[in-house]
């Protein structure tokens, strides 16, 4: 609906320019085609952009509300592993048999012939529906105990661990790196009218030293990027696994191995795009020299004095190009002028990234306190969307 609010207006603008034209009071050139051919491209380009960054807003929260938590959720559910499933047989042993004991205790009440009172009967139901569920995780227990398939994870539990603490040092050089990018906009910035445009970088991070510096050498900038997305699709994956999907309040579906709705996959596949359409801008957010203008340098005037002649010459020195730089010498990318076409969208990403990074810390903070995951997490009749007659892994 804004999207047609808005190229109505467009259309509107261009009306009243062509009336004008036709009346000879713009001073437009005498062929009326490529004014009308260069404003419907211009059109065209920023109805596109709209559609685009409206999308891309959507994916921002898409990302602060999964990718920021499954950042800190993955690499800490690789270091600390699952519960033992012979360690939680037992413990299932246990509870079926303290259900047992009290669903004898309720029955032994009615055999003189006396029927139960109310209370007794809720709680007898109760019980017998625990005791499905118990015996439910038994079955499932047992089948993952004698798996190969655990065992082969067993084995390769120190790899686990080695990847969770990369996972986890490769977060924090995200984290660092777009905490700096936003500091540097919230200092120097033009302002929230401008869409804080950084004029030139004053605070460097990581990545955007590291990517110009790769751009020299092909394909090792693109090499870099496609890692960075790859990682910020697993982070999302683990943080849609671990949260679930929501609308709001209201849990929709979960994610889960083999028991996992159809709408429930294509939900998981729709949230996934718009994360990796707002990648685009997490780039800019990471590596702001790198998208605005790659390596490209422009040559100033350095006055250099000699000792030997006791005057100064100009000497042509490379500088960096930023936003200061000279148009005719430093080319912006087309990337960085479609992503900033629209202010209000620039100033909402700024903003975003916050949220981003406070979603991280509240996400870490979460997940260093959660315990061991069960090997079996989901099987549980309060734990699962789907019920016992649809095809599961286990069941096969």
């Amino acid at each position: 609906k804004i999207l047609f609010i808005y190229l109505k207006e467009r259309q509107r603008e261009r009306e009243h320019k062509q009336e004008e034209w036709e009346r000879g009071e713009a001073g437009f050139p005498l062929s009326r085609e490529p004014y009308m051919g260069s404003a419907s491209f211009a059109d065209g380009l920023a109805a596109l952009s709209f559609s685009i960054s409206s999308l891309t807003l959507i994916g921002m929260l898409a990302a602060i509300t999964y990718t920021a938590y499954g950042m800190s959720a993955l690499p800490l559910n690789l270091i600390k592993g699952t519960r033992s499933a012979a360690y939680e047989r037992l413990e299932n042993t246990e509870d079926i048999e303290e259900v047992e004991q009290h669903i004898q205790t309720i029955k032994s009440k009615s055999k003189d012939g006396r029927p139960l009172p109310a209370r007794d009967k809720r709680a007898l139901k109760q019980f017998e529906e625990r005791l499905r569920t118990l015996r439910k995780r038994e079955r499932h227990l047992e089948f993952i105990e004698n798996s190969w398939w655990t065992k082969f994870c067993g084995a390769l539990r120190p790899l686990k661990i080695i990847w969770g603490i990369f996972f986890i040092l490769v977060a924090l050089l995200f984290i660092i790196s777009l905490f700096l990018s936003n500091l540097d906009k919230a200092l120097h910035s033009a302002g929230i009218d401008s869409g804080f445009i950084i004029f030139g970088a004053n605070l460097s991070n990581p990545l955007n030293m590291l990517l110009p510096v790769l751009q020299t050498v092909f394909p090792l900038d693109y090499i870099l990027i496609t890692i960075i997305i790859m990682y910020f699709i697993f982070t999302s994956m683990a943080g849609i696994r671990n949260i679930g999907i929501w609308f709001f309040w209201v849990r929709l579906y979960k994610i889960r191995r083999g028991r996992t709705r159809p709408q429930a996959l294509l939900f998981l596949c729709m949230i996934l795009l718009l994360i990796v359409l707002h990648t685009s801008y997490m780039i800019y957010s990471l590596a702001p020299q790198y998208v605005m203008y790659g390596s490209q340098n422009y040559l100033i005037e350095s006055n250099i004095t000699y000792d030997d002649h006791k005057n100064n010459s100009a000497f042509p020195v490379p500088k960096r190009c930023d936003a200061d730089a000279p148009e005719d010498q430093c080319t912006v990318t087309r990337t960085y002028l479609f992503l900033h076409k629209f202010w209000f969208f620039s100033a909402a990403y700024y903003f975003g990234n916050w949220a981003f990074l406070g979603a991280f810390l509240i996400g870490l903070i979460v997940s260093c306190c959660k315990g061991k995951k069960s090997v079996i997490e989901g099987v549980d009749e309060d734990d699962s969307d789907i019920s016992d007659d649809e095809p599961s892994v286990y069941s096969v």
